[in-house]
């Protein structure tokens, strides 16, 4: 059992709104999370398929059984439901009746708009963060094993090999949650276009490339790319807007949520291969965006980040705003720091006047130091970035 940064932000939503709402990928956590912080809840879960039946046939006798509210597990099952839950948190008119969790946004998003806006309050929980493994004294030991095993709670409760858990993870999201969400007829190509995405995580995404990759067409790179965003397995991270007079990339950069399959993906089998494997620095920056995201969602913040990039090659990894701050990240999979590591921080300095306390260089080994140019944190100490 971890203690899940997002939990007090959930027991503060049920105080002012009738539906919590839960998102994110398989595994994730969600089910335990809404257990543990609303342990006086009824607690149904949709994957059953009595219960599933029941609810789509007879959503009103189903919810009756439910006076007192609930937590619907794995709501997507049964999205009719939205709209008579609707109907009775209006009349009812009571904070925290409803906790639902989902596993698909895309579907439970679209019946929360249609039913449930100005209702439900949303949060998303991805797997686990950095700061949560190290409160609960479970962080392996070395960044390849901690990049290796990655963050889903499972591996980490169990002991379990990553590599045959995420395996059969791999099946199962292909071969359901992937035929549920789109109608992606062709299997095959689908696994194979998973793993050309994981070969690009980290890097600008040309969805032309990747569909000649995978032997599709742009269109349908660009509606199974949405599939893998809708099902929380990649996300998208935009060039920064500010120009400051210079030709900027406009291509977005992909990322993988989760570093465990993302080796998994990328044919990484020990722990130990990372340190030579040619995608070493790639993985290392997906872990960094990853755990920056899950600090900014954990917290309630807004998941706005950024890259800078223009067409000389300079480039700033990660971009993002606290308060007034504009804060410029790099991150570099070294663990020796280097001279050179500060050139493109530098340059970013030179640029927009950004003071050193703006600016931060994360890297792979064990040193924390105050740089002229910049704060330099250890990846152990990412969740020290101010946010």
């Amino acid at each position: 059992m971890y203690d899940r940064l997002s939990a007090p932000r959930l027991l503060q939503a049920a105080r002012t709104y009738p539906v919590v709402a839960v998102l994110g990928p398989r595994q994730s956590g969600k089910t335990t999370l809404v257990q543990a912080t609303f342990p006086e809840k009824r607690y149904v879960s949709l994957e059953d398929p009595d219960t599933q039946d029941y609810a789509t046939t007879d959503p009103r006798r189903f919810l009756k059984d439910l006076e007192a509210g609930a937590v619907l597990d794995e709501v997507q099952r049964a999205p009719d439901l939205l709209r008579y839950i609707q109907g009775i948190v209006d009349a009812r008119k009571e904070p925290g009746l409803f906790v639902l969790t989902g596993s698909r946004n895309l579907n439970l998003l679209e019946g929360i708009s249609q039913s449930l806006a100005g209702r439900v309050s949303l949060h998303t929980l991805l797997p686990l963060a950095l700061e949560e493994l190290k409160t609960a004294r479970a962080l392996p030991a070395s960044l390849e094993a901690v990049l290796f095993t990655g963050f889903y709670p499972r591996i980490h409760d169990r002991k379990l090999d990553p590599s045959d858990w995420l395996g059969n993870y791999v099946q199962t999201y292909v071969e359901r949650d992937v035929r549920q969400v789109r109608n992606v007829g062709d299997f095959a190509s689908f696994s194979r276009f998973l793993r050309s995405c994981a070969a690009r995580s980290g890097h600008i995404l040309n969805l032309s490339s990747l569909g000649n990759d995978c032997g599709i067409t742009h269109n349908t790179a660009r509606a199974w790319l949405s599939v893998l965003e809708a099902t929380y397995i990649a996300f998208i991270v935009q060039p920064y807007y500010e120009n400051f007079e210079k030709r900027l990339r406009r291509s977005p950069k992909l990322y993988f949520h989760d570093t465990g399959l993302l080796c998994y993906l990328l044919g990484i089998r020990r722990p130990e291969d990372i340190s030579f494997h040619a995608s070493r620095g790639p993985v290392f920056e997906t872990f960094a965006m990853s755990e920056i995201l899950k600090a900014k969602l954990n917290r309630g913040l807004p998941r706005d980040l950024w890259f800078w990039q223009d067409k000389l090659g300079n480039e700033i990894d990660c971009v993002f705003d606290v308060s007034r701050r504009r804060i410029a990240v790099e991150l570099k999979s070294g663990e020796t720091i280097a001279s050179d590591f500060f050139k493109n921080i530098s340059y970013w300095r030179r640029l927009t006047g950004a003071p050193r306390e703006d600016c931060f260089l994360v890297h792979a080994g064990a040193d924390r130091q105050e740089r002229s140019e910049a704060t330099v944190l250890p990846w152990r100490e990412i969740d020290a970035l101010p946010l």
